[in-house]
């Protein structure tokens, strides 16, 4: 499905050869300009075909997954499979992952952005879900999309201390573990980038939403327009930067 967002619930190019005289000329032809140093770990200009596991931050019908549009709107070449759904915990996206992505590898697809957690961390009581869960359905779904050849970007949990009614200093520590986890898992080698959500989306308070970036929801989970841009704009210039 193609790009269908917050939960619903607490839920390099060669160097230029010189260029020989023509027949009957005086001297050599202009010197060509010297060829433009590569990006630095930058997604080489072809074909994106992108599949999305996530919750309901990225999941369009319930107002998330905007800051994939950035991606759409710099990349106009790129294939985008949306397999968020609004209250997804990892597992559920890990399953999805292995039922409707693996069956077509290996395939046309490039990368996977993977951002999820929050639904488990508030899910550590009634369903169970403790860091060390989360991370083992993550690193299947690494593992897995590794093995393919895809490119795994993997976003951080963005802050969600504004969530009172479900945010407690228990699940804080959960949170900065969980994210610690993650971006952990790049030095492993098991994940090529990782966006910080977490820090990218808060200011003065580390656990909050920046204020600019809540509305239209306000439950300090959810991000808006502002926010998703500004998650948009840092992962294309990060994981996406050579998609032009």
């Amino acid at each position: 499905m193609v790009l269908e967002g917050p939960p619903t619930s607490p839920s390099e190019s060669a160097e230029p050869t010189a260029v020989p005289a023509a027949a009957g000329s005086a001297g050599p032809g202009p010197a060509l300009p010297a060829a433009p140093a590569p990006l630095r770990n930058a997604t080489p200009a072809r074909a994106l075909h992108v599949v999305v596991l996530g919750d309901s931050l990225s999941d369009p019908r319930v107002h998330g997954g905007r800051y994939l549009t950035k991606l759409l709107q710099a990349c106009p070449n790129a294939r985008l499979d949306n397999l968020a759904k609004g209250g997804f915990m990892v597992n559920q996206m890990r399953r999805r992952f292995e039922n409707e992505v693996l069956p077509l590898l290996p395939g046309d697809y490039t990368h996977v952005v993977v951002f999820g957690g929050v639904n488990d961390l508030y899910s550590d009581e009634t369903a169970g879900r403790t860091v060390s869960k989360i991370s083992a359905d993550l690193t299947r779904i690494y593992r897995a999309a590794k093995a393919q050849g895809l490119v795994v970007i993997a976003i951080t949990v963005s802050p969600w201390g504004g969530f009172s009614k479900w945010y407690n200093e228990r699940r804080a520590r959960a949170t900065l573990e969980l994210n610690a986890w993650i971006a952990q898992q790049q030095r492993e080698g098991l994940v090529d980038h990782i966006v910080d959500a977490h820090g990218l989306l808060s200011c003065g308070d580390p656990e909050r939403l920046c204020p600019e970036y809540e509305p239209p929801f306000h439950d300090g989970i959810h991000f808006g327009r502002l926010g998703q841009d500004r998650l948009g704009q840092v992962l294309l210039e990060t994981a996406f930067a050579g998609c032009r």
